[in-house]
């Protein structure tokens, strides 16, 4: 049970600004970013351009179509990010070890099968030679997360032994959790439980390593956690209850959002939606343990689609579109006080894009959570009452260039013709078109949002194929990695001088000034 606090308004944030680069998108010689030297590179990076802030995409294990938001648990790490360099310092594997298998064959773009096929086999020969279950730490990393570290420890095994489908196809003994079922596959697969744990508890090693590295400079850490939870995933599983399930353990209803500009169909997530009668009658206890758990690894929690803590889209599940759904009412600060009572020093960031009803910007109010800006949703219909457009803004407030769901600036702004952006143009101060993603930056630093935050592609001036998701696409996304030595001096001096010039240095960098 997570120790409950008195709830609290959320207090101000700090000035600053930041840049937004997963974990997946960092250099490595082994196909996908890890928190290994690259990490420490970059977080030195975001010190010598006078940052203040990482943000990062969720960093759970990812599951078919590679979305950080569609994860194995709302709790574990994703093993990819193990560094395999720092278990070759611990004496746990070779160099010749990680040369036996394939890991990239473009460095630009996170080749996920390869790495699927290679990267496990490198984990179980480092899982094999360790003495982890002698060490002190280890045993404590067991009890610190024994809320979810065994259901998903026997989950990730059992997945596994069944080809890795999804675990409504399991036997009926292990999918209904029966006391005998239970029992079977703790036992035949004991081993292969134990390497599971063995990944998160080096997971958690290295990310408390850079963690503390980054307060230790001076960078808070934001993370990123999506509202809902993947079906195949161990909270579904281990908490069928908690979700709106039928007696076969298919969902009855599932998340997605209502058709709009961009989508005549909506968007079909396609996540169970929580039983949220059950979850209150409990105390909200599994949402407080997933805070708790996420406080431990950020500074800051970004709630993805914060808008269905108030309302929510629900779908029947038969629907092949988003189309016939319908509203509900969520349960709002009921939540949001549970939430509150489990974090500690961390803060929360609400993602509040989409349709903001009044319930959900009295909701804002009332917490003190600060709601994001988007400058790319600035200037479409030339309406100086956009929300988006930074004279609007308040100073409790995150400003985005564009979010992972967006275009790049540059590929953005790029594609429009100079007629479309007139009103842009005009705005930002520009004569040419090339200026924009300049000005953009320039606009958004000289901005009252506490908080500035651009993706490191934006940094870089990349375009599209440099984007991070398209949203309802499979395939092309999550993919895109920045090379070794892409941020350069010139970056880190023309961020840094932002900052300093409004007011966004970290407050013992312009004590020194």
């Amino acid at each position: 049970m997570v120790d409950v606090e008195n709830t609290k308004k959320a207090q101000p944030l700090t000035r600053g600004a930041g840049l937004l680069l997963p974990i997946s998108s960092l250099p490595s010689p082994y196909g996908i970013g890890t928190l290994g030297n690259e990490a420490y590179k970059f977080v030195d990076f975001l010190v010598d351009a006078g940052q203040s802030y990482w943000q990062v995409l969720p960093v759970g294990p990812t599951s078919y179509g590679d979305s950080p938001y569609q994860s194995f648990s709302a709790f574990a790490g994703n093993p990819y990010f193990i560094d395999l360099d720092y278990l070759v310092e611990d004496g746990l594997i070779t160099k010749g070890d990680i040369k036996k298998y394939p890991w990239v064959s473009n460095v630009e773009y996170v080749e996920y099968a390869m790495i699927f096929e290679s990267r496990f086999k490198v984990l179980r020969k480092a899982y094999e030679n360790s003495n982890h279950k002698e060490e002190k730490s280890y045993r404590s990393f067991l009890k610190d997360n024994e809320y979810w570290i065994d259901d998903y420890s026997l989950y990730m095994a059992v997945k596994f032994h069944f080809d890795n489908v999804e675990w409504q196809q399991w036997d009926d003994d292990i999918k209904f959790r029966t006391e005998e079922g239970m029992n079977k596959y703790r036992e035949l697969l004991a081993d292969d439980i134990d390497f599971w744990k063995f990944c998160q508890y080096k997971f958690f090693e290295q990310w408390n390593r850079i963690r503390e590295y980054a307060n230790e400079k001076g960078i808070s850490m934001i993370g990123d956690i999506p509202i809902y939870v993947a079906m195949d995933s161990a909270d579904v599983w281990a908490h069928k209850e908690l979700f709106e399930l039928d007696e076969d353990v298919k969902p009855i209803n599932v998340a997605g959002v209502p058709p709009d500009a961009f989508s005549e169909d909506g968007q079909l997530w396609g996540n169970p939606l929580y039983n949220w009668p059950k979850m209150e009658e409990t105390g909200f206890e599994w949402w407080k343990q997933r805070m708790f758990s996420n406080s431990k690894l950020y500074d800051y929690i970004r709630i993805d689609h914060f808008i269905g803590v108030v309302n929510y889209y629900s779908i029947p599940a038969e629907c092949k579109n988003a189309k016939k759904g319908e509203w509900r009412q969520g349960p709002g600060k009921k939540l949001t006080d549970a939430i509150d009572s489990a974090i500690g020093e961390a803060h929360i960031i609400a993602e509040d894009l989409g349709i903001v009803s009044q319930p959900v910007r009295d909701l804002l109010s009332e917490t003190g959570y600060p709601g994001m800006k988007i400058i790319e949703f600035a200037f479409d219909g030339g309406s100086p009452k956009n929300d988006h457009l930074p004279h609007n803004y308040t100073p409790n407030s995150l400003v985005y260039g564009g979010t992972h769901d967006n275009e790049t600036v540059l590929g953005y702004f790029g594609s429009k013709k100079v007629k479309e952006l007139k009103y842009c143009m005009e705005y930002l101060g520009v004569k040419d078109k090339k200026d924009i993603p300049s000005a953009v930056l320039r606009t958004a630093y000289a901005s009252v949002s506490a908080i500035a935050i651009f993706q490191v592609q934006d940094v870089l001036e990349l375009g599209n194929e440099a984007r991070m998701n398209t949203p309802s696409t499979l395939g092309d996304n999550w993919k895109w990695r920045m090379k070794k030595g892409a941020l350069k001096k010139a970056h880190a001096k023309k961020l840094y001088k932002l900052a300093e010039f409004y007011a966004r240095l970290p407050e013992h960098r312009s004590e020194e000034e």
